[in-house]
């Protein structure tokens, strides 16, 4: 029986996939470094690294489509070659076991973070996936090493293998264990910890929307063909206000100059981060994305894949949900 191989599958998204998947009735094969909790019945569940070239070959045995969603999700890292190894050779690794099976379709996850570049203006503009900047004109290591895997991905369909690339925002919804970048911002400002905020756009988009985005480009994408899973553009201070409004705790009101970030973001960064360890409060690559004030455009998916998502207020009241069951609130 053909099979689904979701790498990542433990993960914030690749769980929501995952569930997705076996819905829909597939046979799914789950990679990832730890076990997928609460995993649906009959899910196949291989623990290992994507890095590691004999386990990825193992986890490919009669395998129809891969979902490559494995990889670092952080903005910064005191060791930022690891950034390199695990997303950009991790999904070498995963490519070239792919096509060593002759899987059927290859569907890579990249990030919103490849679109926007030094070239995209500071003010209000609209981004889709017709952005392409060389890894170098990014902002910082995680983007950088994202696109590289694109650029892998890419020549591998010009090469005849049916690859495909899926862009996704922001997921936005419960179960983020690994606090991801969007996660650790909204649970600091929640919890006090963030008295400004810089005045950028965000793009959320509900992790049950980005697994039926998912599986729509395995299902319809062309080959060799990058497509934004965007949701809804909102603006942090529009943001900060709807989670007042649904917690009933104060949100900053103090805007912070984006030169004032700027320098922040340099110094935890460039200084205080590599001595001490701790990942900073607003990394530098961050506070550079939110200087340019992006707004993704999904319509190539809904004309292409018929895929649209849909507002983020229940997602936004799952995540809330989430956060205090879990106490991090």
């Amino acid at each position: 029986m053909p099979i689904d191989l979701v790498t990542g599958g433990a993960g914030y998204v690749g769980a929501s996939l995952v569930r997705a998947l076996h819905a829909a009735g597939r046979h799914v094969r789950v990679l990832d470094l730890r076990a997928l909790a609460h995993a649906p019945a009959r899910i196949d569940m291989r623990l290992g690294s994507i890095t590691d070239p004999d386990i990825v070959q193992d986890a490919m045995g009669e395998v129809d489509t891969v979902y490559h969603l494995a990889g670092i999700a952080d903005l910064w890292r005191k060791d930022s070659s690891l950034l390199h190894h695990v997303n950009t050779h991790g999904t070498a690794v995963v490519l070239d076991a792919a096509r060593a099976a002759r899987v059927r379709r290859f569907v890579f996850c990249s990030s919103a973070t490849t679109l926007v570049g030094r070239t995209t203006p500071r003010a209000a503009s609209r981004v889709d996936e017709s952005a392409r900047f060389a890894p170098s004109d990014l902002f910082g290591e995680y983007p950088r090493a994202k696109r590289a895997a694109e650029c892998l991905v890419e020549a591998a369909a010009q090469d005849g293998f049916p690859a495909v690339i899926a862009i996704p925002t922001e997921p936005l919804g419960a179960g983020d264990d690994a606090l991801t970048p969007p996660t650790k911002m909204m649970l600091d400002f929640l919890n006090g910890r963030t008295p400004a905020y810089i005045d950028c756009m965000l793009n959320f988009v509900g992790t049950n929307d980005l697994a039926k985005g998912f599986i729509a480009v395995a299902e319809k994408g062309q080959s060799g063909q990058r497509y934004l899973l965007a949701g809804e553009n909102v603006s942090l201070g529009d943001l900060l206000q709807r989670l007042q409004q649904l917690t009933g705790r104060a949100m900053p009101k103090t805007v912070l100059p984006y030169a004032l970030a700027l320098a922040v973001g340099s110094i935890e960064t460039g200084l205080i981060a590599p001595l001490t360890g701790v990942s900073p409060k607003a990394p530098l690559t961050g506070v550079q994305l939110a200087g340019r004030k992006a707004m993704f455009d999904p319509q190539k998916a809904a004309d292409e894949l018929g895929w649209v998502a849909g507002p983020i207020a229940p997602a936004l009241e799952a995540f809330l949900h989430w956060a205090k069951k879990t106490g991090r609130i």
